[in-house]
């Protein structure tokens, strides 16, 4: 999920958003375009990705069955097309669940070029299963512009395979802004199909010097208000929102803001089910497609996330992966 952000650079670029918004037109896909997903990995329970056994197809399909048993989802959004996840497109697709699914890139490019290999095979084997592609996700915002070569090279080898899904690269919506206000064009613009946007308001009441205080009850028309500031700035380009959410825990935790000092966001059971309900209902009133990050939580998160890495998902990361109700 997120990587420690600094959220100086972008700090004049949210005074700019809310103006801006009323002068778009709204414009709506159709009902049967709009995704409403999870973000799905199944790195649950001790399990973690830098090291140790891989998730096995039986806890795959364990996740998969409490997702579609307990949440309304049927569309994911996957992490890497190897070591044991390509079976998550298998096992999605005997669920009738529809995938976007990332061809994780870092900073090795001989793994890069595997999972690229990899991503293209998932792709053509599973073409009504995979919907969409993402070249990497946020690969801006953990190496800055040190990979964006990368992107370009993935981006161009699935053109060059054929592959008939749109493709995109996922990152936060600073980095499609390009760090600049006002919002400017990457130069991934004119390369992909659609764009993937992650927007948190929880990391930027901890980060961001503007505007420090979206609370939970606020935090689904900042989502919106990001949104329209990349449709603007992108015209013509389907914009997803590929990941939101809010920590369910540590139950009444709240981070300090670094600048103000202000305590905004807080966390909880409650504040989390009303920021995804919210946001997906706003969503659903502009005709635009989401990702709640995230479908089961994560043990290995913490680190760099403090206390609230491991409390992201809609689904406990323990058996019996108890759902919040929607």
């Amino acid at each position: 999920m997120k990587q420690l952000l600094s959220f100086v650079i972008i700090s004049i670029m949210l005074v700019t958003c809310q103006a801006a918004s009323a002068r778009e037109p709204s414009k709506k896909s159709s009902k049967k375009d709009v995704l409403q997903c999870a973000a799905f990995s199944p790195y649950v329970g001790k399990l973690n990705p830098d090291y140790g056994a891989r998730p096995s197809k039986e806890l795959i399909n364990e996740l998969l069955d409490k997702l579609v048993k307990e949440t309304p989802f049927r569309c994911i959004m996957t992490y890497g097309v190897m070591n044991g996840l390509e079976y998550t497109f298998a096992a999605a697709e005997a669920r009738h669940l529809k995938v976007i699914a990332i061809i994780w890139l870092d900073d090795d490019i001989a793994v890069n070029s595997r999972s690229i290999t990899a991503g293209i095979e998932a792709a053509k084997a599973y073409p009504k299963t995979i919907i969409k592609l993402s070249c990497g996700s946020e690969v801006r915002t953990r190496n800055d512009y040190a990979f964006d070569g990368e992107i370009t090279r993935c981006i161009n080898a699935m053109h060059e395979a054929g592959v008939a899904q749109p493709i995109t690269t996922i990152d936060t919506w600073w980095e499609w802004c390009n760090r600049v206000s006002p919002c400017h064009q990457t130069n991934f613009g004119e390369q992909v199909d659609w764009i993937g946007i992650n927007v948190f308001p929880w990391w930027e009441n901890k980060y961001s010097d503007v505007l420090p205080c979206t609370p939970a009850n606020k935090a689904a028309d900042f989502h919106i208000a990001r949104i329209e500031e990349i449709r603007r700035t992108y015209p013509g380009k389907e914009v997803i929102l590929t990941e939101f959410g809010w920590p369910n825990g540590p139950e009444g935790g709240i981070e300090s803001n670094k600048h103000t000092g202000q305590l905004c966001g807080v966390a909880g059971k409650k504040n989390q089910a009303l920021v995804v309900k919210s946001t997906f209902k706003k969503l659903a009133e502009k005709g635009w497609s989401g990702t709640v990050f995230e479908a089961f939580s994560e043990n290995w998160k913490p680190g760099d996330e403090g206390d609230f890495g491991r409390f992201w998902g809609i689904c406990q990361g323990e058996p019996p992966y108890t759902c919040i109700n929607f």
